[in-house]
């Protein structure tokens, strides 16, 4: 049939299959249409369903920013020149709500369900955040040396992020490292290196999608194991980072 598609033979006996080049017509059209705004339903979907699953593990949850779906601006939010597009909650007051209630994440994100997720730190986990070549090295330390090691996901290959046990709020405030490591995300851009997520931070959770359109993923997903001893870790991401 004119216009369908057809297998031919290309160099050294390869079967090349060739897409139709003719105009597929409004049905063409439609059902592309159609499915395209299945598979964007089913990222929103999902971006939801790992909220739940978060919460389900004891862990609070709430809605980030997110990269629009058009235009020329990296960030949901309504502030020009976001300095942490796609990585930021979408209240100031995300400490407070963050929450594991089922039925209050998904109002959540049935009211916004592109929205990122946010995961606060200092609460059920710490988190070290590393450059993802630093991150990269230190797995592989790890790996050699048996250390152990907690989750582990990848912020769209900028960043590596490594669950800990958390320190939680120690009485005594010397206890606490020094504010390069106690550090808010919006300074990732003067401390490039290792961040410590502990108290009154957070971190951006896969699936979410950062500025730069690349998917958050797990390395090492969680499985419901003790994490990690932050302190052992330290030493081994601080050299990393070198």
């Amino acid at each position: 049939m004119a216009g369908a598609p057809c297998l031919t033979c290309g160099g050294a006996g390869i079967i090349v299959y060739q897409e139709p080049t003719f105009d597929l017509g409004y049905w063409g059209a439609e059902m592309l249409a159609v499915s395209g705004n299945r598979r964007q339903r089913a990222a929103r979907d999902r971006m939801a369903a790992a909220a739940l699953e978060y919460a389900a593990m004891g862990w609070p949850c709430f809605p980030g920013a997110h990269p629009p779906a058009a235009g020329d601006r990296s960030c949901s939010c309504d502030r020009m020149g976001c300095p942490d597009p796609a990585a930021h909650p979408v209240s100031a007051a995300w400490a407070h709500q963050a929450s594991v209630d089922p039925d209050r994440i998904r109002r959540w994100w049935a009211e916004r369900p592109e929205a990122n997720i946010i995961l606060p730190t200092g609460r059920v986990f710490d988190v070290f955040d590393v450059p993802a070549a630093a991150g990269a090295a230190a797995l592989d330390r790890i790996g050699r040396e048996g250390l152990p090691v907690g989750p582990v996901a990848n912020l769209g290959d900028e960043r590596h992020l490594f669950f800990v046990a958390t320190r939680g709020a120690p009485a005594d405030e010397d206890e606490w490292w020094s504010c390069h490591l106690d550090t808010s995300p919006e300074t990732v851009t003067e401390t490039p290196g290792m961040r410590w997520h502990c108290r009154d931070s957070y971190v951006v959770a896969p699936p979410s999608v950062p500025a730069s359109g690349k998917e958050t993923g797990w390395l090492r997903p969680p499985q419901g194991e003790p994490l990690p001893d932050p302190l052992r870790l330290l030493e081994v991401l601080a050299d990393s980072c070198d």
